[in-house]
Parts: C-alpha cells; sequence; structure tokens
C-alpha cells in the first residue's frame, strides 16, 4: 500500500494550475506589485497626455419625449505609463483582460450629462488592454450609453438636430490630465450600416473643449456631434395629408344645398371632431414644450377653416331664416293678389318685375322656381311696384329691400376658401422648408 501511494505522488506534483502560473508571470514581468498604480503616471510631473478614439457601433434611439439618445461605441484610450514597461526580444505586445485592469492605473472616463450607461459583459466583460514593451497602453471598452440631448422642436417635424456625446475625466484636472483627440477628426469612425427609421444622418464631428468647475478647476472634455434631419414623408402621410382632406371635406358643405341641414350639420361637426382626433394625436407622442411647434401651426389654422365652415352654414341658415321671417310678415300685410290681375303677365313685364321673358324660361314654370325663393321675391317685388299697394306699406321702409341673396355667401365662401387655405400652404411651405 505504501509503494503504490509514492506511484501517485508524482503524478499528483505534476498538475499545477498552468493558467494561474503564466498569470503569475505576466504580473511579474510588468512589475505589477512594485509600483503604486493608484497614482497616476509622472505623478508630480506635467500632465499626463491620454489620447482617445471612437467608434460608433450603432446608434438605437432618438427620443423626443425623454429628450435623450442611445449609442453603443467602441471607446479605447491611449497612454504611456513607465511603470509597465517590460524586457522584449521580438518587441511584440501582451493582451489582457478586464482581470488586469483592476490592478493597474487607467483614466478615470465618464459620460457628461448621461442618464443610463453600461459596460458590456457577455460573454464576458467586453473589456481589452494591450501593453506594448515601451510602456505604451491600449484600453478598449464597448459601452453603451444613454444621454440628454437638448432638442429644439419649435420646427418640428421639419426640423434637424444637433446631439452631442461628452467624454471627460472625473477626478484628474487639466494639471493632471490632458485628453484629447488622438488623430483630431479621424478620430471618430462609423459604421456604414448605422440608420434611424425617422433621421437621416448629416454628419459626425469632433470637438474639444474645457469645462469649469467653481470647486474642482478646469477640465479637458471632447465632444462627439452628429447631425440628424427628420425625415418628412411618414409625418406628410400621418399628419399633414389627413389635415388637408379634413379641410377640403368641410368645403364640400358649400355645394350642398343651405335647406340640407341633416346634410351639412353633420358633415361639418364630424370633420371639426377628426382634426380634433388628429392633433390630439400628434400632441400626446410629444413633450409637453411650452413652445408652438410648426405642425401645431399647420394642424391649427386647418382646424380654424374646418370650424369656420361650419360657422359660415350657421351665418347662412341665420341669415335665410331673417329672410323668412320678414318674407311671411310681408305677406301678411298685403291684399290679396287676385285683386292685382294677372300674375303671370305682371311679372312678364320687365318695367315691373324687373324680369323679362328670358327669366321665366330660364327658371322654368312660375309655380316650380330654381332655388325655392324666386316665386315669393317677385311676387313682393310686384306687390309693391303697384302704387295702391306700396301706400299701405309705405310706412314700413324696411319691407322695401326684403331680398338678401344667402346663397350668396356660400358662392363667395367656394373662392375664398380655397384661395385662403392655398395661400396659407404656400407661406407655410416657403418657410419651413
Amino acid at each position: 500500500f505504501k509503494h503504490s501511494f509514492c506511484c501517485i505522488c508524482p503524478i499528483y506534483k505534476r498538475s499545477p494550475d498552468m493558467t494561474k502560473s503564466l498569470m503569475t508571470k505576466s504580473e511579474q514581468l510588468l512589475r505589477i506589485d512594485d509600483h503604486d498604480f493608484t497614482m497616476r503616471p509622472a505623478f508630480g510631473g506635467p500632465p499626463i497626455p491620454v489620447g482617445v478614439d471612437v467608434q460608433v457601433e450603432s446608434l438605437d434611439t432618438i427620443s423626443e419625449v425623454d429628450m435623450d439618445f442611445t449609442m453603443t461605441l467602441y471607446l479605447r484610450h491611449y497612454w504611456k505609463d513607465e511603470r509597465l514597461s517590460f524586457p522584449s526580444t521580438n518587441n511584440q505586445s501582451m493582451t489582457f483582460d478586464s482581470r488586469l485592469v483592476k490592478k493597474i492605473w487607467v483614466p478615470d472616463m465618464f459620460f457628461v450629462h448621461s442618464k443610463r450607461s453600461f459596460i458590456h459583459d457577455t460573454t464576458t466583460d467586453n473589456v481589452m488592454l494591450r501593453v506594448y514593451p515601451d510602456g505604451n497602453v491600449l484600453y478598449s471598452l464597448r459601452v453603451t450609453v444613454t444621454a440628454m440631448c437638448n432638442m429644439d422642436l419649435s420646427r418640428f417635424p421639419l426640423d434637424t438636430q444637433t446631439c452631442s456625446l461628452e467624454i471627460e475625466s472625473y477626478a484628474y484636472t487639466d494639471d493632471d490630465l490632458m485628453l484629447y483627440w488622438k488623430k483630431g477628426n479621424e478620430s471618430l469612425n462609423t459604421d456604414d450600416r448605422i440608420s434611424l427609421s425617422q433621421f437621416l444622418i448629416q454628419k459626425f464631428h469632433t470637438t474639444t473643449k474645457l469645462a469649469f468647475y467653481s470647486s474642482t478647476g478646469w477640465y479637458n472634455r471632447l465632444y462627439i456631434h452628429f447631425t440628424l434631419r427628420r425625415h418628412i414623408f411618414f409625418f406628410l402621410l400621418q399628419t399633414y395629408f389627413p389635415a388637408t382632406l379634413m379641410v377640403m371635406l368641410s368645403w364640400v358643405s358649400f355645394w350642398i344645398d343651405r335647406r340640407a341641414v341633416p346634410a351639412r350639420v353633420p358633415l361639418g361637426i364630424t370633420t371639426v371632431l377628426t382634426m380634433s382626433t388628429i392633433i390630439t394625436g400628434v400632441n400626446a407622442s410629444m413633450p409637453r414644450v411650452s413652445y408652438i411647434k410648426a405642425v401645431d401651426i399647420y394642424l391649427w389654422v386647418s382646424f380654424v377653416f374646418v370650424f369656420l365652415s361650419v360657422i359660415e352654414y350657421a351665418a347662412v341658415n341665420y341669415l335665410s331664416t331673417v329672410q323668412e321671417r320678414k318674407e311671411r310678415k310681408l305677406r301678411e300685410r298685403l291684399p290679396c293678389t287676385c285683386g292685382i290681375g294677372n300674375p303671370d303677365e305682371m311679372m312678364i313685364d320687365p318695367q315691373i318685375t324687373g324680369y323679362g321673358s328670358t327669366d321665366v324660361n330660364i327658371t322654368g314654370n312660375y309655380g316650380l322656381p330654381e332655388n325655392g325663393g324666386r316665386q315669393e321675391r317677385i311676387l313682393a317685388q310686384v306687390a309693391l311696384n303697384d302704387p295702391q299697394i306700396t301706400g299701405q306699406v309705405k310706412a314700413s321702409r324696411g319691407y322695401v329691400n326684403i331680398w338678401i341673396d344667402t346663397h350668396a355667401i356660400d358662392k363667395y365662401s367656394r373662392v375664398v376658401f380655397p384661395g385662403a387655405y392655398i395661400l396659407f400652404n404656400i407661406i407655410y411651405w416657403s418657410i419651413y422648408l
């Protein structure tokens, strides 16, 4: 039994953790334990330059309601830390994952005005550290960040928005850390497949500025600016075209007989309610801003046109009612028409009526007039031209001009409403396009 145990002993000693052994050798090569990495490189000397470049992987969402955007990017840092230099015969670099990052000094970058951000960790932390023999370091990580974007929606949906992602060191001022774009504007790369449903990405560019905090001092801040132009076609189909069609539909009532109340009133109410629904639907998906947007101007002007078409019919109906009331009172004060003579002959005589035989032929027979009010109008004029009858109603001066052509209001509306709306569209689109 003792002999068999000794045979097993060599096998047991020859199974070390090779990964742990290699990791230990790497840390020894980099002299991790020989330095205090809680302090920046060249502490007490000039500020350490940290170059940055970014590759934008995707621009995920743009939210007008929350006034923010979400972006996924590769953030890379470049600096030199002589404490990490190591001897190498072939000048090859060493690459590590996030485990070594926790043991050395790395720039403490954060996203200014960010709401949410995280480093991807599937299947492992998406972090890479590459160290070169001369001490140069490349530190790369994959980040998704949701940051604030102050949007001006006064021209919505015909607007162009510019949003910015801002990168800054949290602890180190410009006396300790000099943050800069490694290759200028070429430090920002974007994926050609980036696209958004509502926006056209016009351009990306970078800038660098200094940010001042009253309590801590000046900091280098890097900016990633991108300009977005909104696609208008969706809003043309969903908002502008329906609103225009509702306004045009309200004009149909101008061609409907004024006495057809069941036809004209529901048409006007339907168009008004539809416009209200369109306005409510648009505002439901927008932030409650305190200024007027371009789409608000169009929808509310369209709503006013629809509302005025309903008021137009109310005016026509009211004037028609007043006219009928006056004619009814006049008929009650006139003597019987049988004493006038032959009504047909008097109406044909243009000296008495002002209407010739041509008018009678055009209007058909006298008993079936074209517009329902022609017979009463002619009869009233005939009676007023009779000297005997005129003396009886002379005191009633208000009945001399009793005819108000309510149909003229509809006729003028057929021209005025479309003309005014076309003029509004010309002015609107010339301003906002």
